[in-house]
């Protein structure tokens, strides 16, 4: 078993093991509203058997089955905001900074916006916020899994509903995220090969780094015994040889620059050794923070510009 394999069995042990088998999606979708250059809609599909996932999809003038179009899963951040989930990305709430799922619908990508875990539609009735979100981590390891094993599951199951939609082009998915939302982006690259490009922003952050500087993370950077294996920029590396970008802001203090350029390092390895340097790439903006700058977003822009529409 070469090292790669090897790694990504490691993964899935210390994930909470193998995945289970595809539930039907059972999707339920609200009426259409017109917007400026795109029509959003509601669902709801089943990502296990009584768990359902609300989710807004975008979907760009002119796109039907007729004129199919590439799609892009965009995975919402964290910031301490549990009654923000897909709202944000899609333009109905949040910061304006993150409304990205509107951006990328008026370039031509149907988008999709779904609730993680704990956030927005999928909270609790009974415990709030934080201590929910707590309760449901501590939930899965009891199980012998882990939030990360949960949220990939369920990030697997939009990518099901985008590939099923008869006006996307199956094979020109990319999924995007911010802060949580990059993290989400790099944990399920390894699990479906159906994303063909993936982009990452201001959210890399090592183990080491985490243990260095006393970093309170949200609790899918945190994967039950992987440390002793390797560390977060492994799991990103296994997504070679498809496409991967990531921004990085040189202030951030949530990513410690050092260890991310050591994690950069480690990817890039990678690539070298599938003989795909060309496919990833990465951006380190001085001076940034936590942010999604104009520059980042360019980037983004031409990344999905580059491995989806050409």
């Amino acid at each position: 078993m070469d090292r790669k394999a090897y790694l990504k069995n490691k993964l899935l042990q210390c994930l909470g093991g193998p995945w289970p088998e595809p539930a039907p999606l059972h999707p339920r979708w609200g009426e259409a509203t017109p917007k400026e250059g795109y029509r959003l809609q509601a669902v709801q599909y089943e990502v296990e058997s009584g768990d359902v996932v609300p989710a807004l999809l975008l979907v760009p003038d002119g796109v039907d089955e007729a004129h199919p179009a590439p799609a892009v899963a965009v995975w919402h951040q964290h910031n301490g905001e549990w009654h923000l989930g897909k709202s944000e990305p899609a333009g109905l709430a949040g910061n304006p900074m993150h409304h990205t799922g509107v951006a990328l619908a008026r370039e031509g990508y149907v988008v999709l916006c779904p609730d993680a875990l704990c956030f927005e539609e999928r909270q609790s009735p009974h415990l709030k916020g934080g201590d929910y979100e707590r309760f449901e981590f501590l939930r899965y390891v009891v199980q012998g899994k882990c939030m990360a094993w949960k949220n990939i599951l369920d990030m697997r199951h939009a990518i099901d509903l985008l590939v099923s939609l008869p006006f996307v082009q199956a094979d020109r998915i990319g999924c995007y995220g911010h802060s949580m939302g990059s993290t989400f982006t790099w944990l399920v690259g390894p699990w479906d090969e159906r994303l063909r490009c993936l982009v990452g922003n201001c959210c890399l952050p090592t183990y080491a780094a985490i243990h260095r500087t006393h970093i309170l993370h949200c609790f899918p950077n945190f994967i039950p015994g992987w440390f002793q294996y390797a560390d977060t920029p492994d799991i990103a590396a296994l997504i070679a040889p498809r496409a991967l970008h990531l921004n990085f802001g040189e202030e951030d203090s949530g990513s410690p620059l050092p260890e991310v350029r050591q994690g950069i390092e480690t990817i890039q390895t990678a690539y070298r050794e599938a003989v795909a340097e060309a496919n990833f790439s990465y951006y380190i903006e001085p001076g940034a923070g936590h942010v999604l700058s104009e520059e980042m977003w360019r980037r983004t822009r031409a990344w999905f510009e580059r491995h989806l529409k050409r």
